[in-house]
């Protein structure tokens, strides 16, 4: 009996949801015992290599025009190369649930801030009362810790690094739409994964610790599985699942999996890590994601589309 095409896409929609939702985990693991740049160059790359291979055999283009090259290769430093080693290196020093709730609720504000920035969208005031909300959530997260003088500088460091890492992502991701009127879209995925990824390998083994370490593949166990978790279901998998619930359900529908995700990593991350949730926390994350929400649900057409861009690559 066939499977109904609405159960399939459901199906896949709690897929990527749940899997999106455990990446950030799965990095955790990772990095533990691996040198972020080598872990996640090594997923990104050959990530690019797969999309471009699987390009080639079926008789698509693979390498894009020559005027081209130094824009792509800008924007894959931004979106993979230094999105992934400062985020990486902040989620050292932060919980994954809160770099994922950072990430997902960061992810639309940043996209439509650098769309009003290269005048392809205007504020209105629900996106102004949307940024409000998000900073409201922020002086809830850190503001009680900061007035009684506890506040963990490196948990902040951690978040700026996640921040930072993010709107690295969001501006390569702006600056990839003129690109997209010659370059197919998992065209420029795949070259930008590859390219990105080559650099995070090549770059680490003369200036991050341990890289060299980390090339003689002494991992472990736990990461080794965590990082084919990334590759497999966490970038290929959900990627072209996600691509397929855009092309059947528009842009935005399947980008409300910012708002499910993130709720799995709390609840994972307290699971597994035993990472502890606060009210005060719980309360700032939601109104972070709730800022992310009327950004998602205000925009027009052309910001929608750059989220559901963004989103196919999250972390």
């Amino acid at each position: 009996m066939p499977i109904n095409k609405t159960v399939a896409q459901r199906v896949m929609f709690v897929f990527i949801c749940f899997v999106w939702g455990t990446t950030w985990l799965a990095m955790k693991i990772g990095i533990a015992t691996v040198s972020p740049g080598i872990f996640a160059g090594l997923r990104w790359s050959l990530a690019g290599a797969i999309i471009l291979l699987i390009r080639r055999a079926l008789g698509e283009r693979v390498v894009p025009p020559s005027r081209l090259w130094p824009r792509v290769t800008f924007i894959s430093v931004l979106l993979i190369t230094l999105n992934q080693v400062i985020q990486l290196y902040g989620l050292k020093t932060i919980t994954a649930g809160l770099a994922a709730v950072i990430s997902s609720a960061l992810t639309p504000i940043a996209l439509l801030g650098f769309s009003v920035a290269t005048g392809q969208e205007r504020f209105n005031r629900r996106q102004l009362g949307a940024l409000g909300m998000g900073v409201a959530g922020v002086l809830i997260l850190f503001g009680p810790a900061t007035i009684a003088g506890t506040l963990n500088l490196w948990e902040v460091i951690g978040a700026a690094g996640v921040t930072i890492g993010c709107l690295c992502y969001c501006s390569g991701s702006v600056m990839t739409r003129p690109i997209m009127r010659t370059l197919d879209p998992v065209q420029l995925a795949g070259l930008t994964d590859l390219i990105g990824g080559l650099i995070l390998l090549v770059a680490p083994v003369a200036v991050e610790p341990g890289a060299v370490r980390s090339l003689h593949f002494a991992w472990g166990w736990p990461a080794f599985l965590a990082w084919l978790y990334l590759l497999g279901p966490g970038a290929l998998l959900s990627t072209t699942m996600y691509f397929m619930l855009v092309r059947d359900w528009g842009p935005s529908r399947p980008g409300t999996y910012a708002f499910v995700s993130p709720v799995i990593a709390v609840i994972v991350g307290c699971l597994w890590f035993e990472e502890k949730l606060h009210w005060g926390n719980a309360l700032g994350m939601t109104l972070m994601l709730g800022a992310a929400f009327v950004v998602l649900r205000t925009t027009g057409p052309i910001q929608r589309s750059a989220v559901a861009t963004s989103a196919a690559k999250p972390a």
